[in-house]
């Protein structure tokens, strides 16, 4: 079983991490950060490197990535995409042929949610795999 777990500085994200090696201890994580293109940026370059700012993004994503795969102690597939962190997720989830996508969710409800959205709820009503929300 291939499965995909986006991950970010949050603890909700360490936990879907956690929870996908304990339900799926024989699968196959790849964890998955997106450098998220900003404001003007958003669609208006080819490559990310053009954006200012981007070669320290990610070499926090890089050690994201590292600091995430040695906390749950196994080998783990690591992957950087830049762009709208929902709209990457569902697109790498359906071009990789993983069979389930595991996301932390900050649970927020009411006016913060529809205020700041919701990646975990764009993903799963977007994603072309089943998705497991992890609060």
């Amino acid at each position: 079983m291939k499965i995909l777990v986006p991950v970010d500085e949050s603890e909700q994200s360490r936990e879907a991490l956690r929870y996908a090696h304990e339900t799926f201890p024989d699968g196959a994580i790849t964890i998955l950060h997106v450098i998220p293109a900003e404001g003007y940026w958003a669609g208006f370059v080819d490559d990310p490197k053009d954006v200012p700012g981007y070669e320290k993004a990610r070499e926090h994503a890089d050690e994201l990535l590292e600091t995430a795969g040695t906390e749950v102690g196994v080998e783990i597939e690591t992957r950087i995409e830049f762009g709208d962190p929902a709209m990457e997720i569902v697109d790498y989830a359906g071009k990789g042929g993983f069979d389930t996508v595991v996301i932390g969710s900050h649970g927020r409800t009411g006016a913060a949610r529809i205020l700041l959205g919701s990646v975990a709820e764009s993903v799963a009503r977007r994603s072309p795999v089943p998705v497991t929300i992890v609060r």
